[in-house]
C-alpha cells in the first residue's frame, strides 16, 4: 500500500448461526480512530504509515467452532 492511502482488507466468514467477526493485529493495535469494519467484515484502514505495516488476523468464531485467516499489509 500507499502511505497515506485507504487500504481494505477483505474477511469472508458465513455460518448457521452466523458468526461474529473480529480483526487484530498481530503484535501491535489497530489504528486507532483510523480504522473502522463494515458489515460485511472488511477492516478499511485510512491514511496507512509504515507503522500499520504487519500482520493482521480475521477470526471467526460461532458455536459449532472458530476459524482464523491472516493477511499481510506492506507500506
Amino acid at each position: 500500500a500507499v502511505a497515506g492511502s485507504t487500504v481494505e482488507l477483505g474477511c469472508s466468514a458465513r455460518g448457521d448461526p452466523a458468526p461474529q467477526v473480529q480483526w487484530h493485529k498481530e503484535h501491535g493495535d489497530l489504528p486507532w480512530g483510523r480504522h473502522e469494519v463494515d458489515r460485511e467484515h472488511t477492516l478499511r484502514i485510512r491514511a496507512v504509515t509504515s507503522a500499520d505495516a504487519g500482520a493482521y488476523v480475521c477470526t471467526a468464531q460461532s458455536q459449532l467452532g472458530t476459524a482464523a485467516a491472516t493477511t499481510f499489509l506492506h507500506v
